[in-house]
């Protein structure tokens, strides 16, 4: 996601061809779809915003609710008033921000903090696999010994510090759960998150290099091999790119019937 965010201005042209694909599509079979695909089309832009916005609405109950079933009643204003003035906040953030900051550079910030909470949450999950096999050993009540010698394994650690713990500290459970931090670092936890940049590093080269050269190493033969899977076929012709004249006739075609359709809907008027 964060890569295709990244390339959202290289890809104007080809949603522009989608969109007019889509059109004409519905356009064929518009008398067949019915009210339901009419209405569908023309609030589009209202259902979905609506739905992305519901569905994370229900997630934040459902995650308030599982994580504070054993707290009193008391404990909810605070959260969820601080929450409600944080959204808040952001979202007067974005809507003024829009007018003074680029698309891209908006863009390029929310990937990088994507990345970062990603690579955390990576490491992260290699770390809790090893505490989890540490803590089998030496018994479950390990998580609750504290900072200093015994709470952790020491043949796996590279560098422990005696404060710090998300676990026990408050404060640092923050930085836990946003960027993977834990006062152990171990040897998977730090390669996990290292090989984690290495391989988006590589994901972007690869993309730099089809930019300018117009295709990867190996890429045409991969793609001759894949057409011939009778269960790929179908999707690799789906996401070959097409030519710029038959592009430039889905475009034309797709303003030709919405500027007949614009004529039929005033005739009637008149």
């Amino acid at each position: 996601m964060g890569l295709a965010l990244l390339r959202i201005n290289k890809t104007k042209e080809k949603w522009k061809v989608k969109i007019a694909q889509a059109l004409v599509a519905h356009r064929k079979h518009r008398t067949a779809t019915g009210w339901f695909s009419e209405i569908s089309r023309r609030y589009v832009m209202f259902f979905l915003p609506f739905i992305t916005t519901l569905r994370e609405g229900l997630e934040a109950v459902v995650f308030v609710g599982g994580v504070s079933l054993g707290l009193p009643a008391t404990a909810f204003p605070l959260p969820v008033v601080c929450g409600i003035i944080a959204g808040l906040v952001v979202g007067l953030l974005l809507y003024r921000g829009g007018n003074v900051m680029t698309i891209q550079l908006f863009l390029i910030f929310s990937t990088c903090v994507l990345y970062l909470i990603a690579a955390g949450m990576f490491s992260k999950s290699v770390w809790s696999l090893q505490f989890n096999t540490f803590s089998q050993k030496v018994g479950s009540d390990v998580g609750e010994s504290g900072d200093g010698p015994g709470s952790y394994d020491i043949s796996t650690t590279v560098w422990h510090i005696n404060c710090c713990n998300p676990e026990i500290d408050n404060g640092w459970d923050v930085f836990n759960a946003v960027l993977g931090w834990q006062n152990t670092g171990t040897y998977g936890s730090i390669l996990a998150y290292n090989l984690y940049w290495l391989f988006i590093i590589f994901c972007i080269a690869c993309m730099l290099y089809e930019e300018r050269t117009g295709s990867l190493p190996l890429k045409k033969q991969l793609i001759d091999v894949m057409l011939k899977v009778p269960g790929l076929r179908n999707y690799v012709k789906r996401k070959l790119a097409i030519s710029r004249e038959e592009a430039e006739d889905i475009i034309r075609q797709a303003q030709n019937d919405a500027r007949d359709t614009a004529v039929l809907q005033v005739e009637p008027q008149k």
